[in-house]
């Protein structure tokens, strides 16, 4: 073939809003998430002592620390549900979400060599990264299950409802935040590394204004309760509660809020991320 009848048959480039998010690309891949979600959960437990009995500990000594701190120390009530079952409730979902956001945010810098290497849809990588998260926080949720039935084989009053059928509704907005949240801050730590320290520090604040070691109704300022509800993390928390014990406040104007500003947050951290992978390796 001579030069002049040479041409390609595959042109790579970033993807841009012109082109698409680049989703379509993403689900052609499908196998290769399934391939980092088998390593992300090897690699998890891989040469430790208890394996994935610190799935199971994890949440535990976190409750207890809550118990002692803000239970006994400060007094801060739980919506008369026992504190194990309420700090548990939160904690679950708190460090799914948590644990999501830092393992996205890293993406570029974790998969630099890799991502220099070899070409695939570079969103495989956090996008594995949060399903394979689900493991762990399924043997976490096991730790509230058994708690729970515990109480309530002992007579504790609590009242699950139909709200609780909401539940994979709630994971899929913890995941989809985490991950458009995520994208974001990977895209602007990759050039200023400094910055992954200042959202380190602004996610433990984070919890913090979340109902986690607190019910909503320990609010009592309106100006402050109303502010806490712009939190999109609140409403998921709170439909939780009060699904899994019938305690806390539910609201589907908050849930549809929080759902809105969830998907926004996705979609720009997605075009963020794919405008980004035009100059990371040349940052990184």
């Amino acid at each position: 073939m001579t030069q002049d009848n040479q041409y390609w048959t595959t042109e790579i480039s970033p993807n841009t809003f012109a082109k698409g998010l680049g989703l379509k690309e993403l689900w052609d891949k499908k196998y290769l998430i399934w391939l980092f979600i088998k390593r992300d959960i090897t690699v998890q437990y891989k040469q430790t002592i208890f394996g994935m009995g610190w799935y199971f500990l994890s949440p535990l000594f976190t409750m207890f620390m809550y118990i002692v701190v803000f239970g006994r120390i400060a007094g801060i009530p739980t919506d008369d549900i026992p504190q194990p079952v309420f700090y548990l409730s939160g904690i679950c979902l708190w460090e799914y979400f948590s644990e999501c956001l830092t393992a996205v945010s890293g993406t570029f810098q974790t998969n630099a060599n890799l991502f220099g290497k070899v070409y695939f849809p570079r969103l495989v990588s956090p996008v594995s990264v949060v399903i394979s998260k689900l493991f762990r926080f399924s043997l976490q949720l096991s730790t509230f299950v058994f708690v729970y039935l515990l109480y309530a084989f002992k007579g504790v009053h609590l009242v699950p409802n139909w709200y609780l059928c909401l539940f994979p509704v709630l994971i899929v907005m913890i995941e989809c935040l985490a991950l458009g949240l995520g994208l974001m801050i990977s895209s602007m730590t990759t050039k200023y590394r400094d910055l992954i320290n200042f959202f380190g520090v602004f996610v433990s604040l984070w919890m913090y204004a979340t109902p986690i070691v607190y019910p909503l109704s320990y609010v009592t300022n309106p100006t402050l309760h109303k502010i806490m509800l712009f939190n999109p993390m609140t409403a998921i928390i709170e439909t939780f509660k009060y699904g899994a014990y019938g305690a806390g406040e539910f609201s589907w104007v908050s849930l549809g809020y929080s759902a809105a500003i969830i998907v926004v947050l996705l979609f720009i951290g997605i075009a963020m991320f794919n405008r980004k992978q035009k100059y990371f390796i040349d940052t990184i």
